[in-house]
């Protein structure tokens, strides 16, 4: 049933192969806990309370609260699975309560920090550093995830119309709109990409020097190298790139809504959350215009 259930998962659901294998994993990982501790080959016919020795194992082994509900989310979805398919009748979690978690604030890089990079790779003319370049700047630009800058390819480029296809989660796709900055950088880019001696992943935008498909642990050094040289941030990566996105159109009065767009969420609600790091620039503007803040 596990199996059948990632399958559903990948093709029912579409999503991702690195999703499915994370709630493979979990699965696994719980099915080892039941065997071990309670004899038991199967996951199907568990009750709470097993599931709960299994959560406070997890919490003295040192697992955080986040990745603790992660794990028993991917459990959860199992057996709504299980019900659907009229394999149990009863969710063994349908009345688990996530466990507390403290909200992370994402810290965007600032306006200075982005233009001081984007400067210093404006004098790297070679493969390399365009490719560096338009990875920053389509970042920077367009507010996309890791994952969905890996997965470009060249027909989803479009110079003419200056727009961007990007395939999400779940293969949703979603269309952006590119600035003329990246559309410049990007036509560098692809005159020093057709030079490349082999190129064996054509049909994909970013290559390495060898002409192979870039992959996200590449990606994610790059943007540590150039902002580790721009700023003293303790985290520094393409995630925060797309926070310092949101939180600059939102700083500059742009409609939450049409961030939600280009971001490619699903609710408002995951959006909402970039509104916490423009709190600073509000009361600036509070603080300047409104007519009792104002100083003698």
């Amino acid at each position: 049933m596990i199996k059948a259930f990632t399958e559903y998962l990948l093709h029912e659901k579409n999503y991702s192969l690195l999703t499915v294998k994370a709630y493979q994993t979990d699965l696994d990982a719980f099915s080892s806990f039941i065997e071990k501790e309670y004899d038991s080959n199967t996951i199907n016919d568990v009750n709470y309370a097993q599931v709960r020795t299994w959560i406070v194992n997890l919490v003295e082994s040192g697992i955080s609260n986040r990745t603790i509900n992660r794990k028993t989310s991917s459990l959860n979805s199992y057996y709504k699975f299980l019900l659907k398919t009229d394999t149990i009748t009863v969710n063994p979690l349908s009345k688990h309560k996530a466990l507390k978690t403290s909200t992370k604030v994402q810290i965007p890089f600032s306006e200075n920090e982005l233009q001081s990079v984007i400067s210093e790779l404006k004098n790297e003319t070679d493969f390399k550093g365009l490719r560096n370049s338009l990875i920053v700047e389509l970042f920077y630009a367009t507010g996309i995830r890791r994952i969905e800058l890996v997965q470009i390819k060249l027909s989803h480029l479009d110079l003419s119309s200056q727009t961007l296809k990007v395939l999400g989660k779940r293969n949703k796709e979603r269309f952006i709109p590119l600035i003329d900055s990246v559309v410049e950088t990007a036509k560098l880019y692809l005159e020093t990409r057709n030079s490349l001696e082999i190129i064996k992943d054509k049909e994909y935008l970013f290559l390495t020097k060898k002409g192979l498909k870039i992959y996200e642990n590449l990606v994610y050094r790059i943007i540590n190298d150039y902002f580790s040289k721009a700023s003293s941030k303790v985290k520094r990566s393409p995630h925060i790139l797309r926070h310092s996105f949101a939180t600059h159109l939102l700083n500059q009065g742009a409609n939450l809504n049409a961030i939600k767009e280009l971001l490619g969420h699903t609710s408002l609600a995951a959006t909402q959350v970039y509104t916490h790091n423009s709190i600073a620039e509000l009361k600036k503007v509070y603080s300047n215009s409104h007519p009792r803040s104002k100083k003698e």
